[in-house]
Formats: structure tokens, C-alpha cells, sequence
């Protein structure tokens, strides 16, 4: 997982509330397992007509939006099932940061997992950098004074300490498990002294 740095980017608001995972990424593209190449079909139903052309209205589509890094978005974001597409398609297509004044808990966490930053903001200051975002200027996450920047003004949030750690180190579950590879050798070794017949496999 890459590690995540201070993120600058003009942001994209979607003022909808309950995005869930299905509209974030339609079950038809739940196929592969692979986590590259799900970003052109990232809220595909709003992206494209029934044809497959882009709407060019929809803001995902417009320039400079169709490049932000900074997604604005509604109440419980990410609702639905807990398919981890759905963070896929997001970073695959430069999604690193969301902002929403809550989040289902599942995608909140899978999130994380994958290197994308999700923000807990109140609604107020979500439509002040919504506002903000009609300038086509770009906005700064700063994750070690935990703060976003925007014009002359400046916002703090919370996120816990160990997520933060992750996020910054470019620390996943895996790389979380093969720090504790000794202790986990060690322990084998010992169950194979004490217990021999939970590992014989003769």
C-alpha cells in the first residue's frame, strides 16, 4: 500500500446522501480481484447512458473534476453491502481522500485497508468547501496536523492514532502480520514441540 502523504487537489462535490457501495461500483464489475482497472466504471449508472457514452453533465466527467483527488460527499457514505470494490474503484481512479459528515462503518474501515483517507466533517463545513470548490482552486489535506486547508482558512479533524500510523507508513494487514513474523514463527515452533499431532500431517 502506498504511503499517504499531504494531499493537494481541486475537491469534487457530490451533494447525495447514501451513496452506497452498488452505486459506487454496480455489482456486474464485482468479477475480478484484482484492484486495478475498476476506476472507469466508478458510479458508472451516473457516469454513463444507456449506451455506455459519458453523460457530459455529470460532474465526474467535467474537467477539472474528472481529475480530483478530494471527494465531498453526504451523509452515510458507502452504505450497502461491504463489497471492498467499492475503495478499489475510488483509488483507481484517484480518489485518496473523502470528506463526509458520516460514513458506513465497513467501507469507513475498508477505506484504511487500501490507502484512501476518509474524513469526518459536519455538514456546515462541507458545504463551505463545497462552496469553495465552485472557484476550481485546490483545497490541502495536511494528515500529520490533521487539518484541510482552503483559501485563508484552515479546518482540524479527528482520526484515530493507529489509522493515521497506517495510512502515513503504507501499513496494510498484511504488512501488519509480517511485522509480528517472529512472534508467529515462535509460536508455531512451540506448538510443534508441545503438540506434535496438530501439525504432523503424515
Amino acid at each position: 500500500m502506498d504511503k499517504f502523504t499531504n494531499l493537494k487537489s481541486i475537491p469534487v462535490h457530490i451533494p447525495l446522501l447514501n451513496i452506497d457501495t452498488d452505486m459506487i461500483i454496480p455489482k456486474q464489475f464485482l468479477k475480478t480481484i484484482k484492484r486495478t482497472g475498476l476506476g472507469k466504471n466508478l458510479f458508472y449508472e451516473m457516469r454513463y447512458d444507456e449506451k455506455e457514452n459519458l453523460i457530459e453533465d455529470f460532474i465526474l466527467n467535467k474537467k477539472p473534476f474528472n481529475e480530483s483527488k478530494i471527494l465531498l460527499a453526504g451523509k452515510n457514505f458507502g452504505c450497502g453491502s461491504s463489497r471492498e470494490h467499492a475503495p478499489w474503484a475510488l483509488l483507481d481512479f484517484g480518489i485518496k481522500c473523502i470528506v463526509a459528515p458520516s460514513f458506513a462503518d465497513i467501507f469507513y474501515n475498508n477505506c484504511f485497508k487500501n490507502g484512501i483517507l476518509p474524513i469526518v466533517l459536519n455538514e456546515k463545513k462541507i458545504q463551505e468547501l463545497a462552496e469553495y470548490s465552485k472557484r476550481e482552486t485546490s483545497i490541502e489535506i495536511k494528515i500529520e496536523t490533521q487539518e484541510i486547508s482552503y483559501g485563508n482558512k484552515t479546518v482540524k479533524f479527528d482520526l484515530d492514532s493507529f489509522k493515521k500510523k497506517c495510512l502515513i507508513e503504507g501499513i496494510d494487514d498484511i504488512a501488519l502480520s509480517l511485522e509480528k513474523i517472529t512472534s508467529i514463527q515462535n509460536y508455531e515452533d512451540k506448538i510443534k514441540g508441545n503438540k506434535p499431532w496438530l501439525t504432523n500431517n503424515d
